[in-house]
């Protein structure tokens, strides 16, 4: 139990760390959390609990951003919740070996968005500049994209926040602070009423992921320290490895 302990404070703890400087906390809490025993359905729910404090800080840390995109971040929140709650039924309707065999695959997803993540938002961006779509159509549009990305995200949390920035960018968004800001308020939104379901149907591995959310919030705070040592650039490339020997590791495990 102790061993677990130390694993899950320490998952938490560089999880926290990668999502503030980098993202990609996922990729170290998730498995960690399977791999001290706690089946993969809940550990995917207790992962999501898990991040969701840290989503809400840092939304809260860009409220001033936010506050110029009020009616927006109404429809945002709305249909955030709406998916999220969607995508967390349907992992919960999921037969455990079924979501198990989904693992590798999901994670693969995740891992191709953070490498290439950058790049996708680059050409989102120059697509939405050049084609201006009528206004009724472009608002559908723009709906079922955000709609199927919270989706996801309720199913499973790894990668959401670089698939949302990818909806803002074709949603006509170029200031880089308000967009942080309202893809935390997505993240926060679609992990809010995710935790609620996962809660009302036992889903959640309480002392495991209170371990990794403490852990979380140290990494988080010790992320600002950290930054001054160790450049972004080295970071990602941590991220990308890890995320693609886990990837592999899971591949050949299942």
């Amino acid at each position: 139990m102790t061993f677990d302990v130390v694993l899950l404070l320490l998952a938490g703890f560089f999880g926290g760390v990668l999502n503030s400087l980098a993202g990609g906390g996922s990729f170290i809490t998730f498995p960690a959390l399977i791999f001290v025993g706690v089946p993969p359905i809940m550990a995917n729910a207790t992962n999501t609990f898990s991040s969701f404090a840290g989503y809400l800080s840092g939304a809260f840390a860009f409220r001033r951003e936010l506050s110029s995109h009020k009616k927006e971040l109404v429809v945002i929140v709305l249909t955030s919740l709406l998916g999220g709650g969607l995508g967390a039924w349907l992992l919960l309707l999921a037969p455990e070996a079924v979501f198990q065999q989904a693992i590798p695959w999901l994670l693969l997803f995740a891992t191709v968005l953070f490498i290439f993540g950058s790049r996708i938002n680059q050409f989102v961006s120059r697509l939405s500049g050049k084609h201006k779509y009528a206004s009724q159509f472009g608002a559908v549009l723009l709906f079922l994209v955000l709609l199927s990305i919270c989706i996801y995200g309720g199913f499973f949390n790894a990668g959401l926040g670089i698939i949302a920035l990818s909806y803002l960018a074709l949603a006509g968004h170029s200031d880089i602070n308000a967009m942080n800001g309202l893809k935390l308020m997505i993240s926060s939104s679609v992990s809010f009423i995710a935790i609620i379901l996962f809660i009302y149907n036992d889903a959640i591995a309480w002392f495991e992921g209170g371990v990794v959310l403490i852990g979380t919030l140290i990494g988080g705070y010790m992320s600002a320290h950290i930054s001054k040592r160790i450049s972004q650039r080295h970071i990602r490339i941590f991220v990308i490895v890890m995320s693609c020997a886990i990837t592999l590791y899971f591949f050949v495990a299942t």
